[in-house]
């Protein structure tokens, strides 16, 4: 899983939303010629308060959605649109963390798909411009078209070139610093479009139906991942063919410019066939400068300082078997396209998971799935050693374990999908709606840096390392074995211990302790 539907404010999505019915004038503010322009909210009126709930915290909602009414036709239409934006992003993230990974595994050092694995590094560090994706657009063309549209064109050219050569690029040795740059612009441009169709989300689908956003982007993005993951390997692979031949049916070459097209198919009907609504306000202007304070602002709140900690920590634990687990049992003698086979039975529960996690999550405490999710891949990512470990010695996959890595597969999936949802479905509640996209870039950025950083350094450790052998001196002199077993318990109980602890804590907060307009009301009364 990737990121998380950044938000607008609420007064202002509400605003947005009650132009759908009209259908009025598509351009931001007015119909005049459209110029770049950026948006300050300084203060909100009366009316803005009263939209945003300020004036009665305790009516205000608290979680992601209090029901889930059925979808009206537009909303229906513009939920399908938000599927195919995350499934278009969906793609890059799919070849750069899945299919290529495989592909080059069998040239290269883990060491060298660490470096690789850096092209995914955007996607964990778009607060870092996430912030001008939000403030600066075109009145004409309108908020989040003025940059989908010109990053799904950088997108579809960049795919278009990238299947011209790819394949002659995987024919020798590969350049992995060439491949690295490339795909990591590729992620790039995908993870400031999901900045902006983030935004977009807010405003496309009405208020009652803003929970089918977290929906729309697990649908989107596991589709896309799907479709370059486990498609891919499989019509690429040789052995799927009734023919023997020396290649697949599908070439990535072939795949690639397959979907620089479909890019460049979305993309007229986005400028030709589809409106951004908009509505008229008077906001004064807004640098980019004060943005970026405010996100420091958030990040100087109460509690957010142990949330942030939390985030970047809790992931260690299961990085290493979701990252290297796969590539360990290609090593050892599993069939590639077995592996894929193991991701198309995991996907449509994936689209199960991810609806039920979405109920059980919608209640006053979305973090208690969250945390027992947590729990359930501490033991899957042993569980996952113990597969490696009884890989049969002749080589041959039997039947019995073939379905033990599925279960491993699908159940570790299950964990992933109930924590993405869980933390999305918390995200929504706390964040403070006046900054609204602000704070929930801010809040997915680091919860996907926590899976992110972590990964480059596994990667380059298991070309160093079978056995982990580490120990540091205590105070005394004496010698701490970080690697015996009754020292790694106590390390996973202290890390499991905070981090239990301070979710449950996190989570008995009320909603206005984390927003910042109710904490400048507070000092400045």
């Amino acid at each position: 899983m990737l990121d998380l539907p950044t938000a607008q404010s609420d007064g202002e999505a509400s605003r947005r939303r009650e132009s759908h019915d009209d259908q009025g004038p598509t351009n931001m503010f007015d119909p005049s010629e459209g110029y770049s322009e950026l948006k300050r909210r300084e203060f909100n009126d009366e009316q803005d308060k009263k939209e945003l709930g300020f004036d009665d915290w305790s009516n205000s909602p608290t979680t992601v959605a209090d029901s889930y009414p059925g979808l009206s036709m537009q909303d229906k239409k513009n939920f399908a649109l938000l599927v195919t934006l995350y499934l278009l992003q969906g793609i890059p993230v799919g070849l750069a963390s899945g299919s290529i990974p495989f592909l080059l595994k069998s040239k290269l050092s883990y060491g060298q798909i660490g470096i690789f694995s850096l092209a995914s590094y955007p996607y964990s560090l778009k607060l870092l411009w996430s912030p001008i994706v939000d403030a600066t657009y075109s009145k004409k063309i309108g908020r989040r078209k003025s940059w989908i549209i010109p990053i799904q064109i950088m997108m579809g050219s960049l795919l278009f070139w990238l299947g011209l050569h790819i394949d002659e690029m995987f024919t020798n040795k590969p350049d992995i610093p060439t491949l690295t740059f490339l795909f990591f612009t590729l992620i790039f441009l995908s993870a400031t479009q999901d900045v902006a169709v983030d935004g977009w989300a807010l405003t496309l689908l009405s208020k009652p139906n803003l929970s089918y956003a977290s929906t729309a982007q697990t649908v989107g993005l596991n589709t896309g991942y799907f479709l370059s993951f486990t498609v891919l390997l499989a019509f690429h692979s040789a052995e799927f063919r009734s023919e023997p031949r020396d290649e697949g049916i599908l070439q990535l070459g072939s795949y690639l410019t397959f979907w620089a097209f479909m890019y460049f198919a979305v993309t007229i009907w986005l400028i030709f066939g589809k409106d951004e609504e908009h509505i008229q306000h008077d906001d004064d202007m807004m640098d980019v400068k004060s943005v970026y304070t405010t996100i420091w602002n958030i990040c100087k709140l109460p509690h957010m300082k142990n949330f942030i900690l939390v985030m970047l920590l809790a992931k260690i634990g299961f990085i290493a078997n979701e990252t290297v687990t796969g590539l360990k049992l290609l090593e050892k003698g599993f069939n590639r396209e077995d592996l894929a086979l193991t991701v198309l039975i995991d996907f449509p529960f994936q689209i199960i998971f991810g609806y039920y996690a979405a109920k059980w999550s919608s209640g006053p405490q979305p973090l208690n799935p969250w945390l027992k999710a947590f729990y359930g891949r501490l033991a899957f990512a042993v569980t996952g050693m113990l597969v490696v470990l009884a890989f049969p010695r002749d080589g041959v996959v039997s039947t019995g374990y073939f379905l033990l890595v599925i279960a491993s597969t699908v159940f570790n999936s299950f964990m992933s999908t109930v924590q993405f949802v869980s933390i999305s479905a918390f995200f929504t509640t706390i964040a403070d709606p006046v900054i609204g996209g602000t704070y929930m870039t801010l809040l997915a950025t680091f919860s996907n840096f926590g899976g992110t950083w972590p990964r480059f350094f596994v990667l380059g450790a298991v070309d160093y390392f079978t056995d982990a052998t580490c120990s540091v001196l205590d105070g005394n002199s004496a010698v701490l074995n970080c690697v015996g077993e009754q020292e790694k318990v106590l390390c996973a109980l202290a890390l499991f211990g905070f981090i239990r602890q301070e979710v449950k804590t996190l989570q008995r907060l009320e909603i206005k302790k984390w927003g910042l307009y109710s904490h400048r009301s507070r000092r400045g009364s």
